[in-house]
């Protein structure tokens, strides 16, 4: 063997997982940097505005996009039992909130790999491409996250101050959708989403006494079965095929049910909902 050839096998590295790379700065690169920047502290101070659900539905499925953009956010917290949580989920996807916080419950396959990977990872933000997520698709809640396209997983959490799991959230995003970058912005984030999801656990003084308001009446009985459709996360198209109506039938019945909430678009029309007890989650 030649000196030469000695010498390059002695300086080749042993095989490691590589870290995702550094992007070159382009033009204009500043100027985005700025706005996220500007995004993440309008998102940071909306949190704190969070007591209840329809608020935390709002913002996560709402500003939240603009950071974190996901089809679902699964919420959970041990319930004192080994491998048992408190779920709630969150979504504008075609997805049952429902059934996906029971399936979350059920799953014995995916979820605890992503804790396992989180608390191997030191506990810092950890992300799982379609490929990865693919392999658990077996599992009942694989497949759903694979049926409403989230086939991409950032996973973070938080613990006590004993070290021990206190709260774990899941962000199902469309495949590819998931980087470094994610990562970084879901590590800031998940702090603030644990304590505003916490709020909304709170019984508040006075929350038991809400009385529904005069708009619960003035929307028809088909306005609030679409809205509870909308809920649902069907699309025009699925509503009418669903109540044996047109699609532009179901257009015009939610155009009214915005007006008549004095909201902007489905996702308001749904916190404001929820928020008036027209809607019963």
């Amino acid at each position: 063997m030649r000196a030469d050839e000695r010498l390059t096998m002695q300086c080749e590295p042993a095989l490691r997982v590589l870290p995702d790379p550094v992007m070159p700065e382009s033009v204009g690169s500043a100027r985005s940097d700025d706005l996220q920047a500007e995004s993440l502290m309008l998102n940071l101070d909306a949190s704190l505005r969070v007591y209840a659900r329809h608020e935390f539905f709002s913002w996560t499925q709402g500003a939240l996009q603009s950071l974190i953009e996901h089809e679902l956010l699964i919420c959970a917290m041990p319930n004192g039992e080994p491998g048992s949580f408190y779920v709630d989920s969150f979504s504008t996807a075609p997805a049952e909130p429902a059934r996906v916080s029971e399936l979350f419950r059920q799953d014995v396959t995916l979820v605890p790999q992503l804790i396992k990977a989180w608390e191997e990872n030191h506990c810092e933000p950890v992300a799982f491409d379609a490929a990865t997520v693919g392999a658990a698709a077996a599992s009942a809640l694989g497949r759903e996250l694979a049926r409403i396209g989230a086939q991409s997983i950032v996973a973070h959490g938080t613990y006590d101050g004993g070290g021990d799991l206190a709260s774990f959230f899941t962000f199902g995003c469309a495949p590819g959708a998931v980087g470094a970058h994610q990562r970084h912005v879901v590590g800031l984030v998940v702090p603030f989403l644990h304590a505003a999801w916490m709020r909304t656990r709170i019984n508040w003084p006075g929350d038991g006494a809400v009385v529904k308001p005069h708009v619960e009446s003035v929307l028809t009985a088909r306005e609030t079965e679409i809205l509870q459709w909308i809920y649902h996360g069907k699309s025009n198209i699925e509503i009418g095929m669903i109540l044996g109506i047109s699609a532009l039938t179901v257009k015009n019945h939610v155009q009214k049910i915005l007006r008549k909430l004095n909201v902007l678009n489905r996702t308001q029309a749904i916190g404001k909902a929820l928020a008036l007890r027209i809607l019963n989650p």
